[in-house]
């Protein structure tokens, strides 16, 4: 028997399916990403079909059978369609990233509501503010990390505990974390990190505004953070809305 559910949405994909219809994949709020059939939903005609839209926060009521893979829209309505982003090739390029990462890493039906509030707020963010859209993004991806139970770990070194770790020559390795510029030496298999890709790394994970920073800076943060889920989850095989950018670094 289907329950009648409502519930907030982001729209991560849409594919179409027969002659008239789409299936979407949803990150939502109260159910976590499921995918649901919008019957006639590439009608021209179509109200749902219109708001039911990759990157559109929505608000939808379904029909829900947990014996179901794919459940059924009912109805939908807009709350936010991010029209700035949508406007702007780097804005877009980074927001697509974020709907990328939530469809290949999140579990189907696992729930995550301070995940969903942080997509919410950072597509808002990306729509709104006049920070580099880059830096915008890089404070999503640290958190996204910290919930899929990836934290990187900046506060010391992971051998000998040192902790003020600024203003040195560091190393990070993927299994252990960050290394001092002595611990580093006894460590070959780790890359080096600058003390200013350090500071800004920090600065991303205590979500701190950033006053100043060089070319290239933020863009490296994005590859190592992308390095970094590799290693992590051998299947991930990066990020394509910036396949660019690694290609670059």
């Amino acid at each position: 028997m289907s329950e009648i559910i409502t519930t907030e949405a982001i729209v991560l994909s849409k594919l179409k399916y027969g002659d008239t219809s789409k299936i979407v994949t949803l990150y939502t709020k109260d159910f976590g990403k499921l995918s649901a059939i919008v019957k006639g939903g590439r009608n021209s005609k179509s109200n749902i079909g219109a708001i039911v839209d990759p990157m559109n926060h929505i608000q939808i009521v379904l029909y829900k059978k947990d014996t179901r893979e794919i459940q059924l829209i009912s109805s939908a309505d807009l709350i936010n369609h991010f029209r700035h982003v949508k406007e702007e090739f780097e804005r877009l390029e980074y927001s697509q990233a974020i709907l990328e990462l939530l469809k290949k890493l999140t579990v189907e039906h696992e729930v995550n509501l301070r995940l969903f509030k942080g997509v919410v707020r950072i597509l808002n963010l990306l729509d709104t503010s006049n920070e580099l859209p880059v830096i915008t993004f890089g404070r999503f991806f640290i958190f996204f990390l910290s919930e899929l139970g990836y934290e990187i770990q900046l506060e010391k070194c992971c051998v000998c505990g040192k902790a003020n770790l600024e203003n040195i020559e560091l190393s990070y390795n993927f299994d252990l974390g960050i290394l001092c510029n002595v611990c580093r030496k006894n460590h070959l298999e780790s890359i080096s990190i600058s003390s200013e890709l350090f500071k800004y790394m920090v600065c991303l994970k205590t979500n701190k505004k950033i006053e100043t920073l060089s070319n290239g800076t933020a863009e490296k943060a994005v590859v190592f953070m992308e390095r970094y889920l590799k290693f992590h989850i051998p299947d991930f095989k990066g990020i394509q809305s910036i396949q660019l950018l690694n290609n670059k670094y």
